[in-house]
C-alpha cells in the first residue's frame, strides 16, 4: 500500500468523483422545493425533503472517501496545508454570513428605528405616517403588526447556555492537548463531554423557543425584533448542530483508532469550527440578549 512518504514531492490527485454532481442535484432540489413551497405548491415540501436527503447522502459518501484516503496514508504535508487553507476560508465565509445578520440588527436598531420615530432628515416620512410610534428597542415596528410580545431576558436560559458553550470550548481544548500528547483515552473522554455539552445546549435552546412562542408571544412575525432574534439564534443553533455532528464523527474515528499525535487535522478542523461557533454565540448573547 502506498503511503504519504511515497508522495513527498507529488501532490495527491484523487480519482474522479461523482459526489459534486450528486451535491448539485441535492442543492437544486432543496432550493427549488423551498421556492415551490413558498409559492403554495404542495409538492414543494416533498421536493425539499428529497433534496435534503440527497445532500445527506453526498456528505456521508464524500466524507467516507476522504477518511478512507487519509487512513490509507495518501495525503502528504502539502495536502494537509490545502485542507488547512480550505477550512480557514470556510470559517471566514461563515463569519461573513453571521456578519450580515449582525449588520442587519445594527442597521435596524441604530438607523431604521430612529427614522421611523421621526428623527433626522429620513425620519420625516416616519413622523408623518406613524406620529405615535415610540422609537425604542425591542420593537415590533409601527402599528405592532406582529402583536404585543415580551423580549427574551438574558439572565435565564441564555446565560446558562452561554456558560455551557464556554465550558465546551474548555473541554475541547483539553481534548486537543490530549491528542497532542497521544493520550487517546483522555481525548475520547473530553471530546465526548464536549459533544454532550453541545447537545444540552440545543435542548435548552429548543425549550427556550417553546417558551418564547407559548408564553412570550415572541415569534418570527413579531416585527424586526422577532425576525432578527430567531434568525441569529436559529442559524447559530443550526451551526451548533453541525459542529456537534462533526465532533461526534471525530469521536467515533478516535474510538476506531484513527488519528495520532502527528496526524489529526480532522480533529483540529472540527475544533476550529466549534470555537468559531462559541465566539459567534458570545456576540449573539451580547447584542441580541443583553443590549
Amino acid at each position: 500500500m502506498a503511503h504519504a512518504s511515497d508522495y513527498k514531492n507529488v501532490y495527491y490527485v484523487p480519482h474522479g468523483s461523482y459526489w459534486p454532481m450528486v451535491g448539485s442535484v441535492g442543492l437544486f432540489l432543496l432550493a427549488g422545493g423551498f421556492a415551490m413551497a413558498l409559492n403554495g405548491h404542495g409538492v414543494g415540501s416533498w421536493v425539499s425533503i428529497a433534496g435534503a436527503a440527497t445532500l445527506l447522502v453526498m456528505v456521508f459518501g464524500w466524507f467516507r472517501d476522504v477518511i478512507n484516503e487519509s487512513v490509507a496514508g495518501l495525503y502528504n504535508a502539502q495536502v494537509e496545508r490545502t485542507y488547512r487553507w480550505a477550512m480557514g476560508w470556510f470559517i471566514f465565509s461563515e463569519g461573513m454570513f453571521f456578519g450580515a445578520f449582525f449588520g442587519a440588527l445594527f442597521y435596524a436598531r441604530t438607523f431604521a428605528i430612529s427614522w421611523l420615530g421621526g428623527e433626522g432628515e429620513k425620519g420625516l416620512t416616519g413622523n408623518l405616517l406613524w406620529p405615535d410610534f415610540a422609537a425604542t428597542w425591542p420593537t415590533a415596528g409601527p402599528l405592532e403588526l406582529g402583536g404585543e410580545f415580551i423580549a427574551m431576558g438574558a439572565w435565564g436560559l441564555p446565560a446558562i447556555n452561554t456558560a455551557i458553550l464556554l465550558t465546551s470550548s474548555w473541554t475541547l481544548t483539553i481534548a486537543h492537548h490530549a491528542i497532542k500528547e497521544d493520550n487517546r483515552q483522555k481525548v475520547i473522554n473530553w471530546l465526548a463531554a464536549t459533544v454532550a455539552l453541545g447537545v444540552i445546549f440545543l435542548f435548552i435552546q429548543g425549550y427556550e423557543y417553546v417558551h418564547a412562542y407559548q408564553d412570550l408571544n415572541l415569534t418570527l412575525e413579531s416585527g424586526i425584533y422577532g425576525s432578527t432574534f430567531f434568525m441569529l439564534t436559529g442559524f447559530h443553533g443550526l451551526h451548533v448542530t453541525l459542529g456537534a455532528i462533526i465532533l461526534a464523527v471525530i469521536l467515533i474515528r478516535l474510538i476506531k483508532g484513527h488519528m495520532s499525535a502527528d496526524n489529526h487535522f480532522a480533529f483540529e478542523a472540527g475544533a476550529w469550527y466549534w470555537h468559531f461557533v462559541d465566539v459567534v454565540w458570545v456576540g449573539v448573547f451580547i447584542f441580541v440578549y443583553i443590549l
